[in-house]
C-alpha cells in the first residue's frame, strides 16, 4: 500500500468550492475535520448520537432531493451502524454520498484497533446492499476522482478512506445543538425558518 492519506487534506479537497452541499461531520475526529476546512452554515457537526451520521445523512437528503448531502464519518462509527447501508440502498436517494475515513482505529476511546483493521471491506459491504456507486481509496488521485461522483448525484456513493491514524489538534466547531440546527435550517429553507424553532 503507498502512503497512507491525511485526513484533512482529503476533507479539504472534498469541500473545496462546496456550494450548498450539506455536510455531516460523524462524532469526533470527522467534525473536527469538517470544520477545519471551513465552519458553514450547512454543516451538522455531531457532538454525539455515535452512529447515526449515515441516517442523518439519509434523511436530509430524500428531504432535499436537489442538494447534494456528503457524511463525512469514520470507521468506527459506520461500523456501529452497518444496518443503515441497507436502509440507503434500498431508499437510493442519488444525492447522498458517505465517505468513511478510516484509519482503523476508535479515536475517541483510546485508539482501539477497529475491524477494518482486520480486513473487514465496508466498501464492499455497501455494494453488496445495493449501493449504486462504491470506492476505496488509498491514492490521492482517487480523492480527486471522488469529488466529481459525489457532485454528480448518482448515488447513493459510498467511498471508504484509507487515512493515516495520526492525532490532530482539535478544530472544534460551534457546540450549542440549536444554534447548529437552526443554522441550516435558516440556510436550507430561508429565514422564514427562524419563525418556526
Amino acid at each position: 500500500m503507498s502512503e497512507l492519506l491525511h485526513r484533512r487534506t482529503v476533507v479539504k479537497e472534498l469541500l473545496k468550492k462546496r456550494g450548498d452541499m450539506v455536510v455531516i461531520g460523524g462524532l469526533g475526529a470527522p467534525a473536527w475535520d469538517i470544520t477545519a476546512a471551513g465552519d458553514h452554515d450547512n454543516n451538522f457537526p455531531l457532538w454525539g448520537a455515535m452512529g447515526a451520521a449515515a441516517m442523518i445523512g439519509l434523511g436530509l437528503a430524500l428531504a432535499q432531493p436537489k442538494r447534494r448531502v456528503l457524511v463525512v464519518t469514520g470507521d468506527g462509527e459506520m461500523l456501529m451502524a452497518l444496518g443503515a447501508l441497507a436502509t440507503i440502498a434500498v431508499q437510493k436517494p442519488k444525492n447522498l454520498s458517505i465517505v468513511v475515513l478510516d484509519n482503523e482505529h476508535y479515536g475517541e476511546t483510546g485508539m482501539q484497533r477497529t475491524h477494518t483493521g482486520y480486513g473487514v471491506d465496508m466498501a464492499g459491504m455497501a455494494k453488496a446492499a445495493g449501493f449504486a456507486r462504491t470506492m476505496n481509496i488509498t491514492a490521492q488521485k482517487d480523492v480527486l476522482r471522488l469529488r466529481p461522483l459525489i457532485d454528480g448525484m448518482r448515488g447513493p456513493l459510498f467511498a471508504q478512506v484509507k487515512i493515516d491514524a495520526e492525532k490532530l489538534p482539535l478544530v472544534l466547531p460551534p457546540r450549542e445543538a440549536s444554534y447548529i440546527k437552526n443554522r441550516m435550517r435558516i440556510s436550507i429553507l430561508g429565514p422564514e425558518a427562524a419563525l418556526h424553532q
